[in-house]
């Protein structure tokens, strides 16, 4: 029988969409570089700007919009219009101000489980785009503790369980990304649980770690609570 005090929730692509937006926008981005480069190439342009500006900028929208512009420099030899680095501007706006969808069970996964467990919700990103959505989405008030953090290692992990709950060993982190919510969960000694989302960004993959003893995958947040009975008895 397992012990379990604390669980924590991924909240991008997790508990609600997000990955959709930023495709929906990189498509609009191949459509105004068309003239310039082909989609496959820009889209490779734009991942690795991406990934050389993460310890600049961290994750989120913010980060991602400087990056399309930083690319959009890159390919057009410093030629881009002004107003094309417009169109990315309010693209990367709406983006910030887009409503909250939640993802299937959800809203009620994580109702059944507030008052049974400690919940934490653990995220990345901007900080006022992460409160919104969290503020949008009616979870709030389910959550003990909210982190937003700037990265997710097991450090962090360790620290944040060992703050709102009994330790890490005693904590589950579940969540749609393999890199970041799942691998250093299991570093730092605590149950990870993956729920895959359609689209993930090429940032978030890592290997499955299959056979791992604390390591489990869900097709969906509805099969949280059978899991849970199934490891505490």
């Amino acid at each position: 029988m397992t012990t379990l005090t604390t669980l924590g929730f991924d909240a991008d692509d997790t508990l609600w969409h997000n990955e959709r937006f930023f495709q929906m926008t990189q498509a609009r981005f191949a459509t105004l570089l068309a003239d310039h480069a082909a989609p496959d190439h820009l889209a490779e342009r734009l991942l690795a700007a991406e990934r050389r500006n993460i310890g600049r900028y961290g994750f989120g929208v913010k980060g991602f919009v400087l990056s399309m512009i930083e690319t959009a420099i890159e390919v057009t030899d410093q030629r881009v219009p002004a107003a094309v680095i417009a169109e990315l501007i309010a693209a990367g706006q709406e983006m910030l101000a887009h409503p909250i969808e939640l993802l299937p069970h959800a809203a009620e996964t994580v109702t059944a489980l507030a008052g049974r467990y400690r919940l934490v919700l653990i995220t990345k990103g901007d900080l006022l785009d992460q409160e919104r959505k969290l503020a949008q989405s009616g979870l709030g008030d389910m959550f003990d503790a909210v982190e937003i953090v700037s990265d997710k290692q097991p450090q962090t992990y360790a620290t944040i369980f060992a703050r709102h709950g009994t330790g890490a060993a005693q904590a589950m982190m579940v969540g749609n990304s393999l890199r970041s919510d799942v691998v250093p969960m299991l570093a730092a000694g605590g149950w990870g649980v993956h729920v895959p989302h359609g689209l993930t960004w090429a940032l978030e993959h890592d290997e499955e770690p299959v056979g791992h003893a604390r390591f489990a995958s869900l097709p969906d947040l509805g099969d949280l609570p059978h899991l849970l009975a199934r490891l505490t008895g």
